[in-house]
């Protein structure tokens, strides 16, 4: 079974977005940003269906040197969870990034803060969190291997088309996830293609994942693509 991001709808309302992807799959991550922003669970409660949710990042960083910035997307991390706890949903959260590159060591410490925040605020509310791998974007933080001390005991989210952008995925495939996001590309763009479409080679990665037990999630840019994608994997 694979899961399916709204990411792939997200030119459409959240509730209309739901619908389509339900018909593929019992288990939907909701791309928490724009049309998907969840204000509070209730768009999710209708549903008998297995949740993740991937937490806003255009707007937030959790290693922000600006402290009230830093303080500010935590919170809004923690509103994400008490969300997720409505519905029994892990959320994915992105690691954060730097203005300059002679800040990273200060990046890296309030990183550090933010997760120690942020596992609080989880055994509080009994959500896990997931924190991602990035990809070519300048400044970001866990974009290699090397930098997964950064994130200490916290769970690992693998994107899969992140670590081939950066040309990295098999070292990353060799360190365990909790979490999985499918999508393809040619190793330039994080271009989101269906599974087949780029130059992934997809079954060392489902070898990873069937191994790990975890149902991935396809995180494609065209609705189109999860099907295909779907058939591909299975094909597998």
């Amino acid at each position: 079974m694979f899961g399916v991001s709204t990411f792939c709808l997200h030119k459409l309302p959240l509730e209309k977005a739901l619908e389509q992807i339900s018909e593929f799959t019992d288990r939907i991550e909701v791309m928490d940003e724009g049309l998907h922003y969840l204000h509070s669970a209730e768009p999710l409660l209708s549903y008998n269906h297995h949740f993740s949710i991937h937490t806003p990042c255009r707007g937030t960083n959790i290693a922000s040197l600006l402290e009230p910035i830093r303080r500010a997307s935590v919170e809004v991390m923690a509103q994400c969870m008490k969300i997720a706890a409505e519905v029994n949903a892990g959320i994915v959260v992105h690691p954060g990034y730097f203005a300059w590159a002679e800040e990273r060591d200060k990046a890296c410490r309030q990183l550090e803060r933010s997760i120690d925040d942020l596992t609080v605020l989880s055994t509080d509310l009994s959500v896990p969190f997931y924190i991602e791998n990035m990809g070519n974007w300048e400044y970001f933080l866990l974009k290699v291997p090397d930098e997964l001390p950064l994130i200490g005991n916290s769970l690992f989210a693998l994107d899969v088309g992140h670590a081939h952008q950066m040309h990295c995925l098999d070292e990353f495939l060799e360190y365990p996830a909790a979490h999985y996001h499918l999508h393809d590309n040619c190793g330039d763009a994080d271009s989101h293609m269906a599974v087949g479409d780029g130059s992934i080679d997809f079954s060392i990665v489902m070898n990873a994942v069937k191994k790990s037990g975890i149902e991935p999630i396809i995180e494609v840019e065209k609705f189109e693509d999860v099907q295909k994608s779907i058939d591909r994997l299975n094909a597998l």
